[in-house]
């Protein structure tokens, strides 16, 4: 997965990209840092776990300029969001994910709102990571209350 990163790296300065190539060097950098940090290699997971991080710090950056009104900046961030979701694989539609959120709710003998905290990890572990956790959340909630 780093590999594929740095790869297109190279092509985005080969087209003289200079957007996509700008938001590479900073996943390329961030790659970099977490590798530093934990002290080997990073794995497709942590890879992915890393993209992620980066994804949400730019969903999170985007509805603060989006209540002042930068439009142009909300556009940049959104195409970045893009460009780094190229390199995730595809999430869960909302009915998958209901439909696991009802198998894993089904587990529990009396399912209140005390065991959302147990529900949403196990549907975090059924979903890979490949489910937006804040709507799993929402969905957990409606259907425990």
């Amino acid at each position: 997965m780093f590999d594929k990163v740095k790869s297109d790296l190279l092509a985005s300065m080969k087209e003289q990209d200079k957007f996509k190539l700008g938001v590479l060097r900073m996943l390329k950098s961030a790659l970099q840092m977490e590798q530093i940090n934990i002290g080997h290699d990073l794995t497709d997971e942590e890879t992915l776990t890393v993209i992620r991080r980066e994804v949400k710090k730019r969903n999170s950056s985007i509805q603060e300029y989006e209540k002042f009104g930068k439009t142009d900046t909300v556009q940049d961030l959104k195409h970045e969001v893009e460009i780094l979701e190229s390199y995730l694989p595809a999430m869960l539609n909302d009915e998958e994910v209901e439909k696991i959120i009802d198998e894993v709710i089904e587990t529990f003998e009396n399912p209140d709102i005390k065991s959302m905290g147990k529900i949403i990890s196990l549907v975090k572990e059924k979903t890979n990571g490949n489910a937006d956790m804040s709507k799993v959340s929402a969905l957990v909630k409606e259907r425990l209350s």
